[in-house]
């Protein structure tokens, strides 16, 4: 049980790691993201870029 409790922290703690990278992007670097992962449908990193780029009024 312990176990699986820091398996979880851990994930949370680099989920949390990775969208400070995404939103710490500068404009350019988070069209480059959007744009390598617009012709995946459903990826998660795909998703937190458009949400970035909604959030800073930018678009492809």
């Amino acid at each position: 049980m312990r176990r699986l409790a820091a398996q979880t922290d851990s994930a949370i703690e680099r989920l949390a790691q990775i969208e400070m990278s995404v939103t710490g992007l500068a404009d350019e670097d988070l069209l480059d993201l959007a744009d390598i992962f617009q012709a995946t449908s459903g990826s998660p990193l795909g998703a937190m870029a458009r949400s970035e780029m909604t959030r800073r009024n930018i678009r492809l």
